[in-house]
Formats: structure tokens, sequence, C-alpha cells
């Protein structure tokens, strides 16, 4: 069966010399040996293409003629008219063949392109060809709503947008997550409070601008993710690791280490990517250490959401006194990867001036799904998807534990995390020492397995491990995906 051209992209020019007829035959010329209009593509109607271009029907009927006459077109009695299957330039216009060899520029690429590209290749999120077993940054998809999601999408483009665009988010989506996080996780905040962004690296580049001038200092994490330290060095600032022990991140050392910094990026509810919880103790001294330095603190809540065992915290957004916390969280791991839905809660002296800097700073998130998103919240589904997959989420973690503890103790060790989305794989005895993580993970990927070193997420000295992501592997696949990984380790060099 032919298949139905979309809106075709041509347009007429009343004012040039050559006849509409003339310059519609060459646009589409130019699309069949292009392959915008592939092989056997039906077009529309004549009245139809006549009436999106605003021409008379007669011109569009000369040009199809013409070109049916060429042998571009076929135009068959009581059928509608079809790019041909053997186009007459096959044989004489090598520019017309997709499988003529084109030539590959070799870029020359910047110093800070090297360096962007020169290390170990990781995944941070969830690719189309990542396999589940132990994909980052993958959710549950086979436990996500799909059908109310669908509905209420369904919902937002019939109705159409119910309220005026906002450069800080749909106001009822931003209404929604203050509600979330008042009852969820005890941060108290209103919707004006809220910005809906497009992720974190955007969200820090802004606050970064906005607060520190380059060459300033700021505090990250060691080891911690990557991608905030270079968002923090895009923005011209100096990222300063801090290493993080037991009970999180220590003020004593930001203060050793960074003491001019003025800008700290934490993740206390479940250090990514070791686990710790940040005490109490090292809550109250960080916020003490911004108050002292005039300093702000971004509290990174990644996946805050996920708690098996134990009481979690308060976040340290829920103890500011001061105004100097920046709360950060995402519906990416929660919810769906393709939402690219992200927010910050902004203490009172922020909003203005965030609110003017986000007309130039894009990219803007998408706006279809706001509404959407809106409603799954107020009506009840994320809280009943976050008890579901939280439930399903330690049945994950205990099953990969098993599973290791009974196929893979020789080569690896897992222990459990108090939350989370990942565990970390250390080695075990009967792992090669010269074995890195990164040549681990590169005999793991070959084999069908996704992981990461848990080297790439240092700046200095790094620990061995490898990061499984179990989240989004069921069960009854658990055994057969630890004794592959296992199996491979066994034989990598």
């Amino acid at each position: 069966m032919a298949r139905a051209a979309p809106p075709l992209s041509v347009s007429l020019d009343w004012n040039a010399p050559s006849p509409l007829h003339a310059q519609l035959r060459e646009a589409l010329r130019a699309a069949i040996l292009d392959r915008r209009l592939p092989r056997g593509t039906r077009l529309p109607a004549s009245r139809v293409l006549a009436s999106d271009l605003g021409c008379a029907r007669g011109t569009v009927v000369l040009a199809l003629e013409q070109l049916t006459a060429e042998g571009y077109l076929i135009a068959r009695p009581g059928s509608s008219t079809s790019v041909a299957a053997s186009l007459p330039d096959d044989a004489t216009s090598l520019s017309a063949r997709p499988d003529r060899p084109v030539p590959t520029l070799v870029p020359t690429l910047s110093r800070r392109g090297a360096r962007l590209i020169g290390g170990p290749r990781r995944r941070f999120m969830a690719e189309p060809d990542v396999p589940d077993a132990f994909a980052l940054g993958r959710p549950a998809l086979d436990a996500f709503p799909y059908a109310v999601w669908a509905r209420l999408l369904q919902a937002e483009w019939r109705h159409g947008p119910a309220e005026r665009q906002d450069l800080r988010g749909s106001p009822a989506l931003r209404g929604a997550i203050a509600a979330y996080l008042g009852q969820a996780r005890g941060v108290a905040c209103t919707a004006d409070d809220v910005i809906v962004t497009a992720g974190i690296r955007q969200s820090l580049r802004l606050i970064a601008e906005l607060l520190l001038d380059p060459g300033e200092a700021a505090m990250v994490e060691e080891p911690g993710f990557p991608g905030i330290a270079q968002a923090l060095a895009s923005a011209g600032l100096r990222p300063i690791p801090v290493p993080v022990g037991a009970g999180g991140l220590s003020a004593a050392r930001v203060a050793a280490l960074a003491p001019g910094a003025r800008l700290a990026v934490v993740t206390p509810a479940h250090h990514y990517p070791l686990g710790y919880a940040m005490s109490l103790e090292h809550r109250l001294d960080l916020l003490a250490w911004a108050e002292a330095a005039a300093g702000w603190i971004v509290e990174d809540d990644y996946d805050g959401a996920y708690r098996y065992a134990g009481r979690p915290l308060a976040p340290l957004r829920a103890l500011d006194r001061g105004g100097r916390v920046i709360y950060v969280g995402s519906f990416s791991k929660l919810l769906l990867p393709a939402l690219g839905l992200s927010y910050l809660v902004l203490p009172p002296g922020l909003l203005a001036p965030v609110s003017h800097a986000l007309a130039g700073t894009g990219p803007t998130p998408p706006v279809v799904g706001q509404w959407a998103l809106a409603r799954f919240i107020e009506d009840g589904h994320l809280a009943g998807h976050l008890r579901r997959t939280r439930r399903l989420y330690a049945l994950r973690q205990a099953a990969l534990v098993e599973a290791a503890a009974r196929h893979a103790a020789d080569v690896v060790s897992i222990a459990p995390m108090e939350g989370g989305m990942h565990l970390i794989a250390r080695p075990g005895p009967a792992w090669t020492p010269s074995l890195t993580d990164v040549a681990a993970t590169a005999a793991l990927g070959r084999a069908g397995i996704a992981t990461v070193s848990l080297s790439a997420y240092y700046a200095g000295p790094a620990e061995t491990g490898l990061l499984l992501g179990y989240a989004a592997v069921q069960e009854r696949a658990m055994d057969t995906s630890v004794r592959r990984m296992a199996e491979t380790l066994r034989l990598a060099p």
C-alpha cells in the first residue's frame, strides 16, 4: 500500500519570473530526488494541494502531469498520484543515489571539545538501544500507568492550553508540584516558588550565572555526577570536588578544601552514586556554612522518593531558615525519561532575578504534557505510582542482591542500599586485578549488559566498581542477567 505524504514543505513565489506550475514541478522533483518524498509515497489530491498552496487547481494538475510524463510520478485511473518506484534519474544522476559515498568531514575540535569526548563514554540516561539490565536512570516502564497518561494527554490535546503560557512553567503544574512537595517531602512552598525547567544542567547554569562571577569556586561532591561539574564549568566557575564520607558531605571539609566557595551542590537524601544519607549534624553544619559564607546550596533530590529502610530525614530545604537552599527535582526518573521535565524551588530572594533571566537561557521545557502532568499529580496518580514502584523497586533490589550472592559472589560484591534505583558492584576475589572498571563496562556492553564504571564519577583517585540500575529489570530476568554479567567478568582479560 502506498504511503500518504505528510503536508508538503513547498512554497510558491508569485513575484518570481518562472510560472507557478514550473516552480511546483521543480520543488516536487527536488523532494523526490532528495528522498524527502520516498518511492511509493501517495501525494495529496490536487484539490487539497491547491488549497494548501493557495493556487488554482489547474496549476497543480499541470505540474503533476509534467512529472508523470517524465516518469517521476505514477497516476492510476480512479486512484491517487504517487511517486514512481523507478525514477528516471536513477541511472544518470549520482546525486540522487542514496548509496553514493558521501565525503566525511573531520572537524577540528576545540580544546574543550577534545576534553568532552576524550574520556570514557558514559550513559547517564537510558538510551533506546540500552538493555534494561542494568541501565542507569531507567524507571520501571512496565509499571507505568500508560492508559491513564494517554487519557490525560488526549484531554490536553482536545481542549488545548487552558492557561496563558508562562516562562516559569504551567501555573497548574507549578501548583501541583508545590502541593506534592509539601505533602510528600515536607517542603513548604507555593506555586510562585516553583520554576519548571528542562533539566538540572540548565538549572545549574542559570543559578551559577546569576549568583557567582566567572572564576569563583563552587563545591561539588566527590564522587559525583560529572554533569554537575560540567554545567558549573560551562558557566565559568571552578568546580572543587570535596570527598563524601559515610555521613554525607562535611561542611568542615568544604571550608578546608574550598575556602572561597559560595555555592555547594549536594545530594543529601541519597548521595549519587555511593548512596549515603547526609546526617542531621552535617545538614545543620552545611546550612550554617551557607549563612556564614553568604553562600547558596543546591539540593538535588533526584530520587528521594525511593527509600526502603529507615525513616527519611527532612530535606535541607525544610530545615532552611535563611533562604539559602535551592531545591531541585525531576520527573524523568520517577515517571518517564522522555518527559524531560524538572523543577526548581527557589527561596524568596531569588524569585525575581530567576524569572527575569529565564527569557534568555533556553532551552525551555516542553509545553505539551505539563497540563497532563499537573492532572496526573492532582488526581493522585503520582502518589499511587510512587507507592507501587517503591514496593516494586525494593523487591527488585533484593532480587539483584540475592542473584549476585548465588551466581557472582566470586567476581563482585553487591550490598543493598536503603534507597535509590541502583547498586554498586565492587570487585570480588576472582575479579582480575588488572581489569579496570572501564574495561569491564566495555566487555559487559558487548555482552548486552549495560553498566557504568564507578571511576567515571571521580575527578581524582577513583574507587573501582560498577553501577547497576535495577529498577527496570523484572525479577524473573534478574538471575539470567546476573549470570551473564558474572560469566563475562570471569572471562574478561
